[in-house]
């Protein structure tokens, strides 16, 4: 009897350091666990003001192509104030090529060479990065070089309106390198609960400030403050 149990112990430890390891790899390598998109997969979330808990609308992302090293989506909102119809495309583990970037309270399409580090894998608790990149705005042709500095929080197991996901909270510091003559440069503050299960956050929050040297009064200098925005996923749905 006495070896029948050991081995029945055994086997449960076993058991038991199998569940952990697996746990772990899915907490903290996403880019192993994360699902493939598919073109036509959707996902939408609502957008609230942090200042007012006012809703604002939704945002919806309809992946449109997936390839060997991009993945391209369509993005559409249900109101003009927050944002026209655009184009976006990242890479397959979620860092940005072409993507918009506020500059002064605006947002600006960018696209950038390299990509724009918004995870760096493994994605493990205490990790940091701070990666300088060339962001290109396609339309005017202004060149700017904006600095990411990452770090992983945590992770949160958080419910959405589109269900339960286990989540890696990122937090990113941007400095947008959109100097000009009368302006510093925007400092973006954004925190993202990234669910290695669907390979991008189910919930997002930014905001953004700036200075403007000729409003500083006795060396005090205010910050400008943009638009804080909360987001969050509210649907998803498979390309069918």
């Amino acid at each position: 009897m006495r070896i029948a149990s050991d081995i029945h112990f055994s086997a449960r430890a076993r058991l038991i350091i199998v569940v952990a390891v697996v746990c772990a790899v899915i907490l903290l390598c996403p880019r192993a666990a994360s699902a493939a998109p598919a073109a036509g997969d959707v996902y939408v979330y609502r957008v609230v003001n942090g200042y007012n808990s006012e809703v604002l609308g939704k945002i919806t992302y309809r992946v449109d192509q997936v390839g060997a090293d991009r993945i391209v989506m369509a993005v559409t909102t249900d109101v003009p104030a927050l944002g026209l119809a655009r184009t976006e495309v990242y890479t397959r583990d979620g860092n940005w090529l072409r993507h918009p970037l506020i500059n002064h309270d605006q947002p600006v399409e960018y696209e950038f060479t390299p990509a724009y580090p918004a995870y760096v894998f493994p994605l493990e608790p205490g990790a940091s990065w701070s990666v300088r990149v060339p962001a290109l705005n396609p339309a005017s042709g202004q060149r700017n070089s904006v600095r990411v500095d990452g770090e992983v929080l945590g992770t949160e197991r958080i419910v959405t309106p589109a269900g339960s996901f286990d989540t890696i909270r990122v937090r990113r510091r941007t400095y947008a390198g959109d100097w000009d003559g009368f302006r510093l440069e925007t400092n973006i503050v954004e925190t993202d609960w990234y669910a290695p299960a669907l390979g991008r956050p189910v919930k997002s929050e930014s905001n953004s400030s700036y200075q403007q040297p000729s409003r500083c009064s006795h060396g005090a200098c205010d910050p400008f403050r943009g638009d804080w925005n909360l987001f969050e996923l509210v649907e998803t749905s498979a390309a069918k």
